[in-house]
């Protein structure tokens, strides 16, 4: 079946970095989503495919953004110094999308972009009105010492994880330790048996999550 908003290429090359992906745009939409790719992969990844579908269905403009990182070089996945020039891509691509919906922008994204979302709240204040971190990468597979948190208290806006219960970048029990440090209202979608790939991974796909997701996002942010 084909989605009801169909998805068109999208490109804003007026900033630095340039904003490029895909734009999901139904025709009076009252919020905008911006989602973010994992470290491996890029904006057509199939779980930011069907969010962005049923984000859309439900009236949001929404921005699969290619992080600058993937732009550069279309394998692969970020060196440690493309951090902080990723933040500045979501950051445009947040201020492209403000101009198409005249309600509320909301960040997010999967693992890795992600991580750079809510590092970009967390340096931003006020620049979204909510975050949806899918698989989170709370710490390094098998290195549980090596948290990702150290900026989660300054996040002032409200938060939706949703996490696979088999998941080697965290645990539930840890995920929801890390939650507690943000001040911020925070939810956790928790989705049983699947790992970092929320089982959309090749063919997979479990058809009923994004639907699942956008209703529990909606319920924290709305």
């Amino acid at each position: 079946m084909s989605p009801s908003v169909a998805a068109e290429p999208f490109a804003d090359v007026s900033v630095d970095p340039a904003v490029r992906g895909f734009l999901h745009r139904p025709a009076s939409p009252r919020n905008a989503f911006v989602l973010g790719h994992g470290a491996g992969s890029n904006s057509r990844a199939p779980l930011l495919v069907a969010l962005a579908e049923t984000l859309a269905e439900a009236g949001f403009a929404v921005l699969r953004c290619d992080l600058p990182y993937r732009q550069a070089r279309p394998y692969g996945p970020p060196r440690p110094g493309d951090a902080v020039r990723d933040r500045q891509g979501l950051m445009n691509a947040v201020n492209a999308v403000k101009k198409l919906a005249p309600g509320k922008v909301f960040l997010g994204g999967h693992s890795y972009g992600g991580r750079q979302a809510s590092m970009l709240c967390a340096e931003q204040p006020g620049l979204v009105e909510g975050l949806l971190l899918c698989s989170y990468p709370l710490h390094p597979p098998g290195k549980p010492d090596r948290l990702r948190v150290q900026h989660l208290p300054a996040l002032r806006v409200p938060v939706l994880f949703v996490h696979g219960t088999k998941d080697p970048f965290g645990t539930i029990e840890e995920l929801d330790a890390a939650r507690k440090l943000i001040p911020a209202k925070t939810e956790l979608l928790r989705v049983e048996g699947a790992g970092h790939d929320l089982g959309f991974k090749g063919k997979a796909r479990r058809e009923e999550l994004p639907g699942e997701i956008v209703a529990e996002f909606w319920k924290v942010v709305g």
